[in-house]
């Protein structure tokens, strides 16, 4: 008996130091059950970070594109109209319309009736609208008042705008003095007394008109 129950326990003390191994090398199984967990729970957690910068990447992306599609759908309710057009006695060049009268008048009262047009005596910029105004005029020797005349005290002509007269633009035949001023015909400028009465050109800026589209 004695000899059988050595034997047990010899055999016992394998089985567990076999289990011990067994137990050392691959862990409770609830262990490696949490293990398992833990490491998907960091991998999801990672993915989700990364899902969360992404959509913030992309949301701040988006915000000036969307910005630029309405300010562009804005712009197509817009419609312009009548834009940049002469009423229907005007001329146009460019950006100006341009109104010849019919009738004459000082200087200075056909300065204040292009002011009542809600726009100012003619002022010549370069030569293509000096060409284009004497092309207006159809009759040799017919005047036309403009909005240049000579100031006494600086000695010089002076648009009615403030800034002084570019000769290589304009050349002015005649005297230059006092309560002079100027007139074109179809070929030349002229200095011509202010108290003169002559026909007169307006100009006025022309600005587009915005109608918004239902």
């Amino acid at each position: 008996i004695m000899s059988s129950l050595t034997k047990y326990s010899s055999l016992n003390a394998i089985r567990l130091e076999r289990f011990g191994d067994d137990y050392s090398r691959t862990g409770a199984p609830w262990h490696q059950l949490a293990w398992k967990l833990g490491c998907a729970g960091i991998i999801l957690l990672l993915l989700s970070v990364i899902g969360l910068s992404v959509l913030v990447i992309s949301l701040i992306q988006k915000s000036p594109m969307e910005k630029s599609s309405v300010d562009i759908q804005e712009k197509r309710n817009y419609t312009t109209g009548n834009i940049l057009q002469c009423p229907k006695h005007g001329l146009q060049l460019r950006d100006k319309c341009f109104t010849i009268s019919s009738s004459s008048k000082t200087w200075n009262n056909s300065l204040a009736d292009c002011s009542q047009r809600e726009s100012s005596l003619l002022l010549i910029q370069d030569q293509e609208e000096l060409r284009f105004i004497q092309n207006m005029i159809k009759y040799e020797g017919n005047l036309y008042w403009i909005g240049l005349n000579f100031t006494l005290s600086e000695k010089k002509w002076k648009w009615i705008n403030g800034s002084l007269l570019n000769h290589d633009i304009l050349k002015i035949v005649g005297e230059n003095k006092e309560n002079s001023c100027a007139a074109i015909s179809n070929m030349k400028v002229f200095s011509e007394s202010c108290n003169s009465e002559n026909k007169w050109i307006c100009e006025k800026k022309l600005k587009p008109i915005r109608n918004k589209v239902s």
